[in-house]
This record gives structure tokens, sequence and C-alpha cells, in this order.
């Protein structure tokens, strides 16, 4: 149970400390819930136990199970397994309340299911374990035989049910055990996978026990997100829906639409998988959910960071999907042309100076930083990065994860990074003016550092630290290159067609292209076909615009010139801004120009 009956007939006197000792040393041997125990031993006698419950809980407690007559109507609320898995009992309803005998009136697990399938309140009361088991069996009678999976006609089971096509209450539920303690916020702790409560076994998403509806519908979209490659899930509620949506190759597609009185019981049990307050619904809340797949004896963690925000109708929820075997650490597989590519190999190579990669969010900053240490981690180099948050684990580097709510910020870390004789320094974001003078100091004193800064292209972050604070001459002398970059849909290599003849020649010069680039170009589009959902589109791919400070741009900085200036002179000297990228992957067939057009501009 998760009432601490024995906790309270401490307290209450009615059983001694030895006594409590050897109970639960009865129960680890043969378990079963620790009242039974008490009561098998004859420490204390069953209305003890439910007297201490009730009166903990400020509850009502029934005593004369055994006499007592419950409508059949009542009865074919709760089925009879949710019943005997949860030691409860339905006894009447009253309008939109129904009254149910609990020997655990704290069972969120024995609650939630029933509200969800009937709309109605649960009202608990107290009542001994041993009484409701009795009243189980003479209410519903002895247990039928199990049928054969398939319904015994030797037939294989049909595919799970897509959410789209049925209500979720009528979801096969999966069974699956997951334990809610085992998931926290704390870092070392999400990372610890143990087997056992926290696995969801694939195949049982088809067939399982009709006692948790909830906790089979949520695993149904963390999975089902996973399978389609998602990297966002999107659970937001509307005055008369409650969508979900999932965020594919950076585009968000529908899923489904929940009923809205599933509303709170879909948002409690998300949040105590994320460890989060479910009383606080007033301020939004961080945290991270760790699972593990099994199927076909093949396991996979997945690790979500979830955010919850209050809105209008309810707390949105979106989470994460950090999926370390998607992360391509591979710099020559991202997409850089080969000049851009060698512009940022060589600017990583240098043992001091800033690199910066800007970039809106969701446009793979974190991936080109996380290769870039890939690239540099070395048995005899010290690399330590400030995140907020850690999302992937790298081996052999130092990470620390940003807890502005104690202090340690971006600017405290790195200010203790310079005493820990780094040689390579990650900062996740450049946000004020301390952490961008510490950064320059520590780039001026013979560290490498690389971090992020949101801006719109390469020129105007020089603008942006200028208006931080940071005098030009300091940042003409520490910053070594700065990148800007977007992520474009990769078109299907399936359906890809060429469509070029159905191009206007102006338009294409309009979109960047050149006259004279007109009679080779080949412009592709995906027709839609089922590897990519009929999206035309699998996978995602960058564009980058690299501008290396060489003295010409550097010279510009330290004057004090516009981003407009230092623009030119980078073109001039062989810069391919984010437009002429994507252009660049037109003709390579790697992606569409409305992509291109979507992402960019001249």
């Amino acid at each position: 149970m998760t009432v601490r009956i024995g906790e309270l007939a401490l307290a209450a006197g009615v059983l001694t400390p030895r006594q409590l000792d050897a109970a639960r040393v009865q129960q680890k041997q043969g378990g079963g819930r620790l009242g039974a125990v008490l009561v098998s031993l004859g420490y204390v006698t069953e209305q003890q136990v439910t007297d201490l419950v009730a009166r903990q809980y400020g509850l009502p407690a029934v005593n004369d199970l055994d006499s007592l007559e419950v409508p059949p109507k009542v009865l074919a609320l709760v089925p009879r397994e949710h019943c005997v898995s949860h030691c409860v009992l339905p006894l009447a309803r009253h309008g939109a309340t129904l009254q149910m005998a609990m020997a655990d009136p704290t069972n969120v697990f024995a609650v939630d299911p029933i509200q969800f399938k009937t709309g109605l309140k649960v009202k608990p009361v107290v009542a001994a374990e041993s009484a409701i088991t009795r009243a189980l069996l003479r209410l519903y009678g002895e247990p039928k035989g199990l049928e054969p999976v398939g319904g015994g006609n030797g037939h294989a089971a049909p595919p799970p049910p897509r959410l789209e096509e049925l209500n979720p209450a009528d979801i096969p539920l999966d069974g699956v055990e997951i334990d809610p303690d085992a998931f926290g916020a704390d870092e070392a702790e999400v990372e610890q996978v143990q087997v056992g409560p926290e696995e969801i076994d694939l195949a049982s998403l088809t067939h399982g026990s009709a006692d948790r509806p909830v906790v089979g519908l949520v695993n149904r979209i963390l999975v089902e997100a996973y399978r389609r490659g998602a990297s966002d899930i999107h659970v937001e509620p509307y005055e008369k829906e409650f969508a979900v949506r999932f965020r594919i190759d950076g585009v968000l597609v529908e899923y489904g639409n929940l009923p809205p009185r599933v509303r709170e019981t879909v948002t409690t049990r998300i949040k105590i998988m994320a460890n989060l307050d479910i009383a606080e619904r007033r301020l939004p809340q961080g945290g991270r959910i760790k699972i593990r797949m099994r199927q076909d004896d093949r396991a996979r963690d997945l690790d979500f960071r979830v955010s919850c925000l209050p809105t209008l109708w309810g707390e949105k929820i979106v989470l994460r999907l950090l999926d370390k075997a998607r992360l391509m650490l591979d710099m020559t597989k991202l997409g850089f042309e080969v000049e851009s590519l060698r512009r940022f190999e060589a600017a990583i190579a240098k043992p001091y100076g800033i690199v910066l990669v800007t970039g809106p969010t969701g446009s793979g900053k974190t991936n080109t930083l996380y290769s870039a240490l890939s690239t540099l981690n070395k048995r005899d180099t010290n690399i330590m990065t400030a995140e907020d948050p850690v999302e992937f684990n790298l081996r052999g580097i130092n990470q620390v994860q940003i807890r502005e709510a104690v202090g340690l910020t971006f600017a405290m870390a790195l200010r203790e990074f310079l005493r820990q004789d780094p040689n390579i320094i990650l900062v996740g974001e450049i946000r004020d003016y301390e952490t961008a003078e510490i950064a320059v100091k520590a780039a001026l004193t013979g560290h490498l550092v690389l971090s992020t800064l949101h801006t719109n292209d390469a020129p105007s972050t020089v603008s942006r630290l200028v208006n931080m604070g940071i005098e030009p001459f300091l940042v003409g002398t520490a910053v070594n290159l700065i990148q800007a970059q977007r992520l474009v849909r990769r078109l299907c290599a399936h359906c890809k067609t060429d469509v070029t003849k159905e191009l206007h020649s102006q338009n294409l010069v309009e979109a960047g292209f050149l006259p004279q680039d007109l009679g080779s170009l080949r412009v592709h589009r995906g027709r839609g076909c089922p590897a990519c959902n009929g999206t035309g589109y699998k996978g995602r791919v960058g564009l980058y615009e690299v501008m290396e400070m060489t003295e010409a741009i550097r010279d510009l900085v330290m004057v004090g010139a516009t981003a407009v200036e230092i623009k030119k002179k980078a073109l001039e000297e062989g810069m391919l801004t984010l437009r002429q990228s994507g252009l660049e992957k037109v003709r390579q067939g790697t992606t569409s120009l409305e992509e291109v057009l979507r992402e960019t501009v001249r």
C-alpha cells in the first residue's frame, strides 16, 4: 500500500517497532500488502487498520461489506480485473459521483482510470482489504478462464488502432508498469535506467490490462512519436479540444485530438513521470522523462525534456525527444559546403579564440557544437561545457547543468571553469554582458571557447556583441569565426521528381540563381509517397553561412563598421550566405526551392 500503515500504527500505539520490523521481513519474503501481513501475524486487527487509514485521511470507513448489496449497474462501471488489481469495490452511484471502497484511498492509479472511462467523480471510503476481497468474490463471482490471444480463433491479434481512428477511452491498454518515483529532474538519476518498472514492452501496447488507460495512452503517444521520427510532442489544450501534434522534420503535423475531459488526467500523468508538482498549475515547470522501450529482446532508451506552461484553457506541455542514436557527430554529413567546412574546421583547430554558432531555436546549433567537440575530444584535452539543459552525455567531456534557481549561471560556471585548467570551453548560450565578457577574457588568455548566440546571420552577430557592451576591438581580437545556420527538409529519395520545366526562369533568377546557370540547373520536388507519409520530405539538412574573421573583416570590426559593410567584405572574400547555401542544396537535388525560400532571405 502507498499508505504508510506501519507508521500510522506505531503513532497510534497499537504496534511496536519490533513487530513492524518482523512484519516487513515477512512481507519481503512472502509479498502482499503490509496491512494484510500485520493482520495475518495477529499484531493488529482489520478494524484497527481500517480505522487508522480512515482517521489519517479524514474519510468514512465501511465495516459491513459482507452484507452489503451493490446494484448490478454500479458493478458494471468498474471491471472485475481492475477491482482485484487495486483492491477496490464500487458501492453506489449518486448523480455524477461514484462511491468506491478502497483499501488504499491514495492510489491514484485505481481512481484515475475509472474517472477517465466513466466521467464520474470517485469518492473513496475506506474498507479492510480482506472484506473487499470477500465482497468481490460474492458480487462478481469467480474469475473466468483466460482466452487465447486473438480471441481463441487461432488468428493473430489485429494491429493496434491509431489514435486518430478512435476515442482514447477505447485504446487498448498497455499494462506497462512504470514507477513514477523512478523518474526525476535530477541529472544523476535521469541517466540511470533500471531494467524493470521503467520498461515499455512494445508488444504489450496491443494487448494489456484494462485498469490503466491514462498510462497506456501517454505511453502510446511517446512511442508513436519515436516511431515517426518526431523531435517534439505538443500536447495543447483548447476550449473545445485537446490536441496532440508532432514536430517532424521541423514541421508540426496533427497526430490526433483527445476529448477535453481527459486534459487533467493526461497532464497529471505526464507531470508525474517528469517529477513535476502536479498541484502547481500557475507557473511554468520543467523536468525530464527517461523510459526504456523493449521489443523482440532489443531495448532502446528514450529521454524526453518536458516543459509545462499554463495557458488560457489549461497547461500546454511540450516534450522534446533527445535520442542519442539520431545525433549526427560526423561533420562531413551535416551539409557543409566544402569551403565552409574547411573554414569551420580550421577555426576550431586553433588553440584559442571564440567560435560562435548562431540561429533560432531548432536550427541545429547543438548538433554542430557537439560534432565539433567530438572532433576535438582527445585524452590529452580538458573540455568543459556549461549547458541549459545538458541534452546529451558525451564521454570524456565534463558537462555542467546550469541551475539559475540556486545561482549557478553561465557566467558563474564560466568563471569557475577558468580555475579548472581547461583547454576548450563550451558555453551553451551567451545571454548577457557578464557571460560575453568572461568568454572574451577566456579566449584572450589561451582558451578555445565555443558558444551560441541568437542572431539572424553571421555579420549581425558582431553588432549584437557590441550592443551587449563588448568593445569592438575585443570582438575583433577574440573571435575566430561566426557561423549562422538553418535546417531545411531533405527531399524523399523515393519520390523526388524533376520539376524544372514547371518553373519560370524569372522566378529562379529572383530566388538567386544566375541567368547563365539556368541551362544546366535541375530543380526537384517531392511528390509524396508512403515512405515519407505523403510529405515529399524525409530528414533534414543544414544551411551554413560561415564568416571567418580575416584581417580585413577584423579591421572593419575595430573601426565600428555596420553589419552591411561587414557582410559586403565577407562576400568579397568568398562567404556563402544562407540563401546561397540553400540554392547549392537545390542544385544538388538535396532539398526543394520552396524550403530554401521559406527559411532564408536574399
